[in-house]
């Protein structure tokens, strides 16, 4: 017959209770860098929207002989020159373009940092 397990510290449900106070941290700290990784994704999505957007307004705006008008606030239209939309939109691009290349930069050092954190804690798991 099997002998029941008296330790309080011994906790069969969750493997992880036996592991140590610096695994545990890491855990959570992985854990929290995923949550913020989770985050920056979502920014990027949302720059390489803005920024798929903007290329079409680019292109639109260069094929354009006409008027220009451009909405402000979605409230008011107003009139604009080809040039002065096209400076603003190409502007506009450039610094999108800087903020998905940061974006780039901290998505690879996050996935390193969390890959490293990952192999540490999973050879203390594994023994």
């Amino acid at each position: 017959m099997a002998e029941e397990c008296k330790d309080p510290t011994h906790n069969h449900a969750d493997p992880l209770a036996n592991l140590d106070q610096e695994t545990q941290q890491q855990i959570q700290q992985l854990q929290m860098m995923e949550q913020s990784f989770q985050q920056l994704l979502m920014q990027k999505n949302a720059f390489s929207m803005e920024s798929n957007e903007t290329d079409l307004i680019i292109k639109e705006v260069e094929k354009t002989e006409g008027e220009v008008s451009r909405i402000i606030g979605n409230q008011v239209v107003i009139k604009a020159t080809k040039e002065e939309i096209l400076e603003d939109m190409k502007n506009k691009k450039k610094l999108l373009d800087t903020r998905m290349k940061t974006i780039d930069e901290q998505e690879q050092e996050f996935s390193k940092k969390m890959e490293d954190i990952r192999e540490e804690v999973m050879k203390k798991i594994q023994g």
